[in-house]
């Protein structure tokens, strides 16, 4: 019997500070892969070039290295990979897989509420798929530029998460290059995993709905099912996700309240059962006892005496 791909991967986005519930899921997701004795992959997801800055990245970096977090490798940036994503795009035209979509925001707002079959409400019903020939004459003619659509067919995909179980959803047409030209995230993210041979990733279960839409487009092109972990979001105290209006919420922050970086780390692990309260476990420490078929953090909250 083979031996699964572990190999995992942190993908922060250098568009501001780590707050807590990021470095708890960079943690966890280091803990996964450590102690299965597999490699963690760094990845700065930096196609949004309007919103990124250079000196947010050498914070992240910086953060998670005091935190314990370490990576193999040098970081990779999706900024230098575009040529990647093309040819992937050109794949997927090339399999009739893709089709131009002129809906405006509000069109799709409309639209995604209206019953539509097996799509649940808030998903895209492939209005631009059904197009007469006249139809799309007249938005070609109009000269906006279109978004580039998957036809996925109302697909069923079924996988199983480590934490949330078997999953199962219905796979709508989504975006995989946006009407301004950029590159969507669920194209990036998914060749990029192809590309590195990720096999296990673990990220917050905000991103549990995104799964089948990932592992449907990675089938497509032909790359190896991932596996997935999908942990527990950190919230603040008003029960909603963790932002920096919820006060002291960076390690700076912390730091500035007179809590350094190991204190910070074992708050963190304390939070999913992985210490006691009163302890101080070094990040090695915490690899020796983290148990990846064991591990059950429970569900989303607030970080202890935030």
């Amino acid at each position: 019997m083979s031996t699964p791909n572990r190999t995992g991967r942190f993908a922060p986005s250098p568009t501001g500070t780590l707050h807590l519930g990021n470095l708890r899921t960079a943690l966890l997701a280091w803990l996964y892969a450590r102690a299965q004795g597999a490699e963690l992959l760094l990845r700065i997801e930096d196609l949004d070039r309007g919103r990124v800055r250079e000196r947010f990245e050498v914070e992240q970096l910086a953060d998670l290295r005091a935190i314990g977090v370490d990576w193999d490798g040098e970081p990779v940036r999706q900024s230098e990979r575009t040529e990647v994503y093309e040819n992937a795009l050109r794949a997927l035209e090339e399999d009739d897989a893709l089709y131009p979509c002129w809906c405006t925001r509000a069109e799709i707002r409309e639209a995604s509420s209206a019953p539509h079959g097996p799509l649940p409400e808030g998903h895209y019903p492939g209005t631009c798929r059904r197009l007469t020939a006249a139809q799309r004459a007249e938005r070609e003619a109009s000269g906006r530029p279109p978004a580039l659509r998957v036809d996925a067919g109302a697909a069923s995909i079924a996988f199983t998460d480590r934490l949330h179980g078997e999953q199962v959803g219905v796979v709508d047409d989504f975006v995989v290059r946006r009407n301004d030209g950029a590159y969507a995230y669920n194209l990036a993210v998914v060749v990029d995993d192809g590309a590195q041979a990720v096999g296990e990733v673990v990220r917050g279960d905000d991103l549990l709905d995104s799964t089948p839409r990932q592992l449907w487009l990675a089938r497509r092109l032909g790359l190896p099912d991932v596996s997935f972990a999908h942990v527990p979001l950190v919230l603040g105290g008003d029960g909603a996700r963790l932002a920096k209006r919820h006060g002291a919420v960076t390690l700076a922050d912390r730091r500035e309240q007179g809590e350094d970086a190991a204190a910070v780390r074992a708050r963190l692990a304390a939070s999913v059962g992985l210490c006691g309260p009163d302890e101080r476990p070094s990040a090695a420490e915490l690899v020796a006892r983290f148990d990846p078929r064991a591990f059950a953090p429970g569900p989303s909250g607030p970080l202890p005496g935030l």
